[in-house]
Formats: C-alpha cells, structure tokens, sequence
C-alpha cells in the first residue's frame, strides 16, 4: 500500500501545495475585494503584504 506520509515528505508534493494555496490566494483578492473589503482587510484576511494584495489586485 502507498505511503502516504512518504509522499506529503516529497519535494514535488510540498511544491504543488503551494501551488494549489497560491491559487487560491490568487482567486480570493478580487472577490474580497469586490465585496467591499479594503486592501488592508484583505491583507490582514490572507496574511499577506498590501503590496502583494495591490500586486495582484492590478493583475486581474
């Protein structure tokens, strides 16, 4: 049977959850956004740097 400890230890796992969560973060700026959250809520919101949140706010 497969391990899965064995596989969550792996560098391409680790890598493709940060991925997913990037994703996520990448999805959930504008929607905050939209909804009426300031830059600095949605910062606080995802644990992120307002230049980040401005960075991808201007990317969509």
């Amino acid at each position: 049977m497969l391990n899965v400890n064995f596989i969550k230890g792996t560098k391409v796992y680790q890598e493709a959850k940060e991925e997913g969560a990037l994703e996520v973060t990448v999805k959930l700026v504008p929607k905050l956004l939209q909804k009426g959250f300031s830059i600095q809520e949605v910062a606080d919101i995802l644990e992120l740097d307002i230049e980040e949140v401005r960075k991808i706010a201007r990317e969509q």
